[in-house]
């Protein structure tokens, strides 16, 4: 059987940037990037990042992709910085409004997880119509970023889907 994709956010689920600006969460450094984009100005981007995170991730039984705005730039900035490979992107393009159009065609039907700090009602309505395989759909605090409790749901959801098929 083929693994089930697990698309990867990275501001939320990877870099809780949402956490109290005075101290990053536990097991968590901080990372300054510079001249990824013009967005992130001459005192380049302030990132946290939990390098167990990659070998967690890896663990997983998933085929990972970036599934972040980040696009290529997660795997120059992000990737290297938590441990994981370099791993494929999904492109969204200038005029996406919303990632999830660009996750079900990449998808093309193969079972997906999706773990995002920005998952709405709309993103399931579009998933349940559009989408002709299982999916998971998991909105990660942009407080803590992934937690202990975020992975068990991910390795529960996959062999939910091994038990099924």
């Amino acid at each position: 059987m083929t693994k089930p994709l697990l698309f990867l956010d990275v501001d939320g689920p990877l870099n809780p940037y949402a956490a109290k600006p005075s101290r990053r969460p536990e097991g968590y450094q901080t990372f300054r990037f510079f001249a990824g984009t013009s967005d992130w100005g001459s005192k380049g981007l302030l990132v946290w990042l939990n390098p167990e995170h990659g070998k967690h991730l890896l663990a997983l039984p998933f085929d990972l992709v970036w599934g972040t705005t980040w696009e290529a730039l997660a795997n120059e900035h992000i990737g290297p910085n938590i441990g994981l490979p370099e791993l494929p992107y999904v492109h969204f393009g200038f005029t996406q409004t919303a990632k999830i159009p660009s996750l079900v065609r990449y998808a093309a039907g193969r079972p997906f997880a999706w773990v995002d700090d920005e998952i709405g009602d709309r993103d399931h309505s579009y998933a349940t119509a559009e989408h002709g395989g299982p999916f998971l759909l998991h909105h990660v605090s942009p407080r803590t970023g992934l937690t202990n409790d975020d992975f068990r749901l991910l390795r529960e959801w996959a062999a939910g889907l091994e038990r099924e098929g």
